[in-house]
């Protein structure tokens, strides 16, 4: 029984992570210029944040949820904020200042920054318990068991996905030049700093 809402977790996770959002242009660009590794602790923030968010929903924990949702404003406030900064300097930094401030923040600071932009987005905890709920995947009240192998799988789900994207972007990167990467730079900054325009007008 445990294998099947291991699967089914496995699944919800992958189809959250799937779809192409800031997180997504994040790590392909970070594929590209700093290397796999790089796009895939991106990736691993932000599934790390959606197993924290369906172990919320997962264990019923309502009062983190509802905490959470109550203070979407300022979440949604600092995310947009911090994607607007994230997408103007990528936009206006060169090749070379990139890799540079690649490698002071390092592995961790990916992972941290991608962390940090799925947490500010607590609408996420809706999508998990509706996604429960419409499977039929809701646990009981006591029911620790198959909610821990739910948020199991759906953080390997998000692995998985976060894995098959930076892994098969980084089977493109040496057919990149360096002008190449400045286009790739430039677009992926006008992408992330609109998501976080949209993420302040959605406040309005």
């Amino acid at each position: 029984m445990g294998i099947i809402f291991l699967v089914k977790g496995m699944i919800i996770g992958f189809s959250i992570a799937a779809p192409v959002g800031p997180i997504g242009v994040l790590c392909l660009r970070r594929t590209l210029n700093n290397g796999w590794a790089s796009g895939l602790f991106s990736g691993l923030g932000a599934a790390t944040a959606d197993a924290i968010y369906g172990s919320i929903a997962g264990f019923g924990l309502s009062f983190i949820s509802n905490f959470l949702v109550s203070q979407q404003m300022w979440l949604r406030l600092a995310g947009g904020v911090f994607l607007c900064y994230l997408g103007g300097k990528t936009f206006l930094s060169r090749a070379s200042d990139l890799e540079g401030s690649a490698k002071r923040i390092g592995l961790l600071g990916d992972y941290a920054s991608t962390f940090f932009l799925t947490l500010t987005n607590p609408l996420t905890i809706i999508s998990f318990a509706a996604v429960f709920a419409g499977l039929g995947l809701g646990t009981s009240p006591g029911d620790y068991l198959s909610a821990l192998f739910l948020v199991g799988g759906v953080f390997s789900g998000s692995v998985s996905w976060w894995f098959l994207l930076s892994g098969g972007v980084g089977l493109f990167r040496p057919k990149f030049s360096p002008a190449a990467l400045r286009w790739v730079n430039r677009f992926s900054g006008v992408i992330i700093f609109v998501f976080g325009l949209l993420a302040l007008l959605s406040l309005l």
